[in-house]
């Protein structure tokens, strides 16, 4: 435990560059508090050395919430720095140990105490998402966006079966309904994918504070290959406080280049 975790600031934003499986990798990172909440919420890691972009947001605007999300993070980043462990086993582990600490945190303040947790890990094999909650991990690659993570939440089950339309007032009480989440009683997994990122490639990590109040389209526009990770986070971040700001916004933003 112990190592660097950037959180709480409206203007932090960092920038990595390093390489993996013969890739050039360049990351960023940037977050707004917006006009909901007395303080930001969402957790956030860049890293070289495993290549990293991650994400975590806490549930609510409580001690739980933030004390699940510096316990995930803290817990994420040390796992992930013990050579070999950037895999399926590995990356399972450092879940199943996050439950269990921020389980017991959450004994101990008496109260709600959860958090999401999106990540993109790169190895020489390429890269391993994990994805638990309703924080998100997209692709642009040849101009097309595509989401590669699944919301854990009512509200994806609802618009993947039809029980409501995604603008109904059932769809947006359902977003906060989550049914996997770094906290939850019954320690659920997370998803892991890999994935085999090529030149041009541009992933972006970030918080629901993003994806609800970006569009799919403007999202995209504002993920631009050319223009680098920390011009992507600047825009992103900055759209979303135009939007409203209703929540705390982080992204992540990670380029591939030869």
């Amino acid at each position: 435990m112990g190592r660097p975790v950037h959180a709480y600031h409206s203007d932090s934003m960092r920038d990595v560059e390093t390489s993996s499986g013969g890739l050039r990798v360049r990351i960023a990172v940037g977050s707004d508090v917006g006009q909901r909440y007395r303080a930001n919420f969402d957790v956030w890691h860049i890293g070289a050395t495993p290549p990293c972009a991650a994400v975590a947001d806490g549930m609510g605007d409580s001690r739980g919430s933030a004390a699940a999300g510096r316990i995930a993070m803290e817990t994420f980043v040390d796992a992930i720095s013990v050579p070999g462990a950037v895999g399926p086993a590995g990356l399972r582990s450092a879940v199943a140990t996050i439950q269990t600490r921020v389980n017991a945190e959450g004994a101990r303040l008496g109260e709600l105490t959860g958090c999401t947790l999106s990540a993109l890990v790169l190895d020489g094999t390429g890269g391993w998402i994990v994805q638990i909650g309703d924080s998100r991990v997209y692709r642009l690659r040849d101009g097309l966006l595509e989401l590669l993570t699944v919301d854990h939440t009512a509200a994806w089950l609802g618009a993947v079966y039809g029980w409501y339309p995604a603008d109904s007032p059932q769809a947006a009480a359902a977003r906060y309904r989550l049914t996997r989440y770094l906290g939850h009683p019954a320690h659920p997994e997370p998803d892991i994918m890999h994935v085999a990122p090529r030149p041009g490639d541009v992933y972006c990590v970030c918080t629901d504070g993003v994806a609800e109040q970006l569009s799919y389209e403007l999202l995209g526009r504002r993920l631009d290959p050319g223009a680098g990770p920390a011009a992507s986070v600047d825009a992103i971040v900055d759209a979303a406080r135009q939007a409203g700001g209703r929540d705390n916004a982080t992204a992540a933003v990670m380029c591939f280049g030869n």
